[in-house]
């Protein structure tokens, strides 16, 4: 079973300044690291719209089911968010992602890039970017926000809009053919995907290959035992997951050889 490391406080006034509640940062590495400087360079306009966007994904409907978005400690014009798949053809995935904003947003999108490898065609399989132009032709900053491409995220992963998606489009050719010439064999590598993205190597271990070249995730995984577990689930007040039993399933009574419904079946008919 797996959890969540708690994240910092953010404290987004300030991309200097982070709260950890009286616990050391995580040092950042890669792109994350990289980007601190080019936030240095922000107008105070753009932190504050940045700003103001992570906090209106607190409202109803803004933030998609199954996701989990933070700013990084370091950099807030970096968000690593989770996404759990719950259906479709990559069901039961967890794939890690990342949101990096531009200086000078939100004249221009922000870059989304997927550090779980994925098998999508609008994923590249080099390094891992997601095409936003299928839903954003063009950007248009007083119309498009950070929910809105949270929400194209989460759609693109459905089968009406791998059906719509054009070929032109896709950063992965291979998995655009696949998907409307052998379906049966894009299923088999988008199942692959959601069981790899599942492993302990891709939850856990920070040196995984996926994550080269990419810095730290900012939504840590641990494994927890048993023990564990149960002392998580009693602290939320959550009840151990039972299947429901299966209905009885009986056959239609044609023969009426029942005496008991052959009675009652004439008592109706007589009223």
């Amino acid at each position: 079973m797996l959890g969540f490391v708690p994240t910092p406080t953010i404290d987004l006034s300030s991309p200097y300044k982070a709260r950890s509640r009286g616990r050391s940062l995580p040092s950042l590495s890669g792109s994350v690291t990289a980007t601190t400087s080019a936030e240095a360079n922000t107008t105070p306009l753009t932190r504050t719209t940045i700003s103001q966007e992570y906090a209106s994904l607190m409202y109803t409907g803004h933030c998609p089911l199954g996701m989990y978005v933070t700013p990084t400690p370091d950099n807030l014009l970096v968000w690593d968010a989770v996404f759990f798949v719950h259906q479709g053809y990559y069901t039961d995935s967890i794939l890690k992602f990342r949101i990096t904003f531009p200086t000078n947003y939100p004249e221009r999108p922000p870059v989304v890039q997927f550090l779980t490898d994925v098998f999508h065609p609008l994923i590249s399989q080099q390094d891992g970017t997601f095409n936003l132009a299928p839903r954003f032709r063009p950007w248009r900053p007083k119309e498009h926000h950070v929910f809105d491409v949270l929400h194209w995220v989460k759609a693109s992963f459905k089968k009406h809009a791998l059906d719509e998606v054009k070929e032109v489009d896709c950063l992965n050719k291979e998995a655009f053919r696949l998907y409307h010439d052998t379906t049966s064999s894009f299923a088999a590598l988008a199942t692959q995907s959601s069981m790899l993205s599942q492993s302990a190597s891709a939850l856990f271990d920070k040196d995984h290959p996926s994550m080269a070249g990419k810095g730290s995730h900012g939504m840590l995984f641990r494994e927890l035992k048993p023990e564990q577990l149960a002392a998580l689930r009693s602290q939320l007040g959550l009840k151990e997951w039972k299947d429901p039993a299966p209905a009885a399933v009986t056959s239609p009574n044609t023969s009426n050889d029942n005496p008991e419904l052959e009675d009652l079946s004439s008592s109706t008919r007589s009223k």
